[in-house]
């Protein structure tokens, strides 16, 4: 497995990770024990990178890799903080992030996280001082090694790249937002900033899996969020009209390699951009994991795929995402 750094934290980890917003089971019904399966195949397959938050199942998937990280040290996990009250900028006060960060270390079972995020807070949030200078006291009391933020827009995540102790910014990064390769990617590279690309398959759009016929879960949030109803609807389908990606998805099947599958393309693609260092699909099973996994050892696509890739969003996805985030 290829490694990356996170170079203001001094730490390597998996270009591969590891997404644990489905052992929340907010995408449908996920037992423990097959919870567990899927982050022991994704862990002995090479990945040592696991982002989980504390909204996630309300917890439950953070108490889920707390019990495997006992038997597995030196992994890396990170978490996010702050959706699970109100969005509201006075809710991201210094007493609230020591209090969401005192559940997130008793649900993972650490005395300091590895990496704490703040999760999609409300827009001015990112240019205040009086959160950075929290999230520098937080560091200090070593209840966190480093922190990070997660964005839906590449002006927050720009934003918080110009702090000097921001390590990381975690992005939607896939081949129908390619937004982040203009501004955001550069700009981390420079600062040194770590970044952290999520929804990789646009919820799943870009596995190749999926059909005009296929229904989800009621309790499935590409069902109950197709429309921004609970959450930023850029993190369902990754803001892309189904319709519309399910051409997207056809029009870049026939650039996939033999022996390769859609969703293995996909991953290959994020992780061929310069300024990635970790890429975090999520996966519902052990054969999942695996093959997730296995990108890390596939070749880099091609110039003239690369162009292919850019052509299908510029004729059929820009003009809906890529001025809105």
């Amino acid at each position: 497995m290829e490694n990356r750094s996170f170079s203001r934290m001094g730490r390597d980890v998996s270009v591969i990770g590891l997404g644990a917003w489905q052992l929340g089971a907010d995408w449908g019904t996920v037992t423990e024990d097959d919870a567990h399966a899927t982050l022991s195949a994704a862990v002995d397959a090479g990945v040592t990178f696991i982002d989980t938050a504390d909204v996630y199942g309300d917890g439950r998937s953070e108490q889920i890799i707390g019990s495997f990280i006992k038997d597995r040290p030196g992994l890396f996990v990170a978490t996010k903080m702050g959706r699970r009250m109100a969005q509201e900028v006075a809710n991201y006060s210094l007493d609230n992030f020591r209090a969401w960060n005192d559940r997130s270390r008793a649900n993972l079972g650490v005395d300091t996280l590895d990496l704490v995020q703040l999760h999609c807070p409300p827009t001015p949030v990112f240019s205040m001082d009086a959160t950075y200078d929290a999230l520098d006291l937080m560091v200090q009391e070593k209840r966190i090694s480093a922190y990070g933020v997660s964005v839906e827009t590449a002006d927050e995540a720009l934003a918080a790249i110009a702090r000097p102790n921001t390590a990381s910014v975690q992005i939607i990064l896939n081949a129908l937002r390619r937004k982040p390769l203009e501004r955001v990617l550069p700009a981390a590279r420079e600062a040194g900033v770590g970044i952290i690309a999520r929804v990789p398959l646009a919820s799943g759009l870009l596995s190749g899996r999926y059909d005009a016929d296929t229904t989800f879960a009621a309790d499935d949030h590409r069902n109950y969020n197709r429309h921004g109803e609970a959450f930023d609807v850029g993190e369902t389908f990754s803001g892309v009209d189904y319709a519309t990606g399910l051409e997207a998805v056809a029009r870049l099947r026939p650039l996939v390699r033999e022996g390769e599958t859609m969703a293995q393309f996909a991953l290959r693609w994020v992780i061929d951009q310069p300024g990635v260092t970790v890429v975090i699909p999520g996966a519902r099973n052990p054969e999942q994991a695996r093959a997730n996994a296995a990108v890390a050892g596939l070749p880099p696509l091609t110039p003239e795929v690369q162009h292919a890739v850019r052509e299908t969003y510029d004729d059929l996805v820009r003009a809906q995402v890529h001025d809105r985030w």
